[in-house]
């Protein structure tokens, strides 16, 4: 068991003859005392230092524990987040390439159409064009035709025995 200061104090010595002196050794024994007090105030002052300390080591293992977790949550939802990208980029890429497969199908399928109606406009162009040739041609021969020669000249001859006979109904009338 340690000592207290009231022990020092307290403590008595048996006196012999030729003893200490009692003024001196009780001199010393109270600068121990005052000694030893202020090395117990100090240690109790340290242990409570201590304690504090431990408490705010204790408080910062705390928060380092809790910082670690937070930068793993941090990391994995980090990671999930750029999984989650990518696997939403792979799908946006995906159905680009579908819809431009679509957009590409459709434009063939628009230009074949065309081409196919181009073609047909093309043989109609061609039809109406031997029709029209044909139709003018037609024309053409009934114009250089000799019938519009004879029909000259029937008209003439009609003309001139209408003439004739106007001439002969004046004459007989002027008879």
């Amino acid at each position: 068991m340690a000592l207290t200061p009231l022990d020092i104090h307290n403590k008595e010595f048996t006196r012999t003859f030729r003893g200490y002196d009692e003024d001196e050794v009780n001199e010393f024994l109270d600068q121990v005392i005052k000694d030893y007090e202020k090395v117990i105030r100090e240690k109790k002052e340290y242990e409570e230092e201590v304690a504090d300390l431990k408490e705010r080591i204790g408080h910062f293992n705390d928060i380092e524990t809790t910082l670690n977790k937070s930068i793993l949550v941090a990391q994995e939802t980090a990671e999930d987040v750029k999984n989650n990208a990518n696997k939403e980029a792979k799908l946006i890429i995906k159905e680009a390439e579908k819809n431009a497969d679509r957009i590409i199908n459709e434009a063939l399928s628009k230009s074949r159409k065309i081409t196919l109606e181009v073609e047909e406009l093309k043989k109609q162009a061609k039809v109406f064009r031997t029709r029209m040739k044909m139709i003018v041609q037609a024309q053409l021969d009934m114009i250089e035709n000799d019938d519009w020669d004879e029909l000259f000249e029937m008209e003439l001859d009609q003309t001139d025995e209408e003439q004739n006979t106007e001439e002969y109904q004046l004459s007989d009338n002027q008879s």
